[in-house]
């Protein structure tokens, strides 16, 4: 099997430091937090901002001054900052970190409910934001919670607005999605093109067992805060670089090597 992608997720839009105190939320910290994860065996960053009262923000500024600080850090790894931002954003706020033409963006395909919130993403909103990463030469992680969003994704190809190369990112357990199994992970990998690439996530006491599902089957995976504050039952995570670390070992007891940042852009075809 190919080199193993680590993406870490390691802000998100929900979490507060309230919920785990080691969250990383200023600019400074994410950039540090980045920093860490990439040593630890990371090679994709995806990275939602905060603003000073530690809300969710798509100020491109908050992103453009947390990037400046991972360049000054020397953090190599592939930035991929979220265009979802939180559920309710207006589309204008959600377009704003393309115009840093980051070498990779999320895009979420389909929209679905968020525990009590439903997260719009309906098909104008997904062609337009398709349509101007294809323009600026971004490579979309197409976002998938639940089944049908991979037939939207594939619309949106045969529309011609996604890349040749398709990277996944197939979502589990968001509550008001569908459920974290490894039963559903199956299903949803065999709906993808054989080609692609893709990657899987597993929300809260999911996010191991997923992860260790998608490596022996040749997928990605992704882990951090955004997903899951704990390291084990009832025990608060202490970083999102003790998180990382965690699937290092594993992938490395199951004789798959870890991706460095130049292999993870071969891999997802990243010129």
């Amino acid at each position: 099997m190919e080199k193993l992608i680590i993406t870490a997720a390691i802000c998100g839009a929900e979490v507060t430091k309230e919920d785990n105190a080691n969250l990383p939320v200023t600019p400074e910290e994410i950039a540090h937090s980045a920093l860490g994860v990439e040593k630890a065996g990371a090679s994709v960053i995806h990275v939602h901002v905060r603003d000073k009262n530690g809300k969710p923000t798509q100020d491109k500024e908050v992103f453009k001054k947390t990037f400046m600080i991972m360049n000054e850090l020397g953090v190599k790894a592939i930035i991929q900052p979220s265009t979802g931002g939180a559920a309710g954003m207006s589309w204008d706020e959600r377009f704003q970190p393309l115009c840093l033409s980051p070498e990779m963006a999320s895009l979420d395909c389909g929209s679905v409910n968020f525990g009590d919130e439903v997260f719009v993403n309906e098909f104008p909103l997904m062609r337009n934001l398709a349509s101007r990463m294809k323009s600026l030469g971004i490579l979309p992680e197409l976002e998938c919670f639940e089944p049908g969003h991979i037939y939207n994704a594939l619309t949106l190809k045969k529309e011609g607005l996604l890349p040749e190369h398709l990277h996944f990112g197939i979502i589990l357990g968001v509550p008001g999605a569908i459920k974290a199994s490894i039963k559903n992970l199956l299903f949803m990998v065999e709906l993808l093109p054989s080609e692609s690439t893709w990657m899987a996530a597993g929300i809260g006491r999911y996010e191991l067992s997923v992860a260790a599902h998608a490596i022996v089957m040749g997928g990605h995976v992704r882990v951090g805060f955004e997903d899951n504050i704990y390291y084990t039952k009832g025990v608060p995570a202490e970083s999102n670089v003790q998180l990382v670390s965690r699937i290092v070992r594993l992938s490395g007891e199951l004789g798959r090597d870890v991706a460095a940042p130049d292999e993870a852009r071969e891999i997802l075809h990243i010129k």
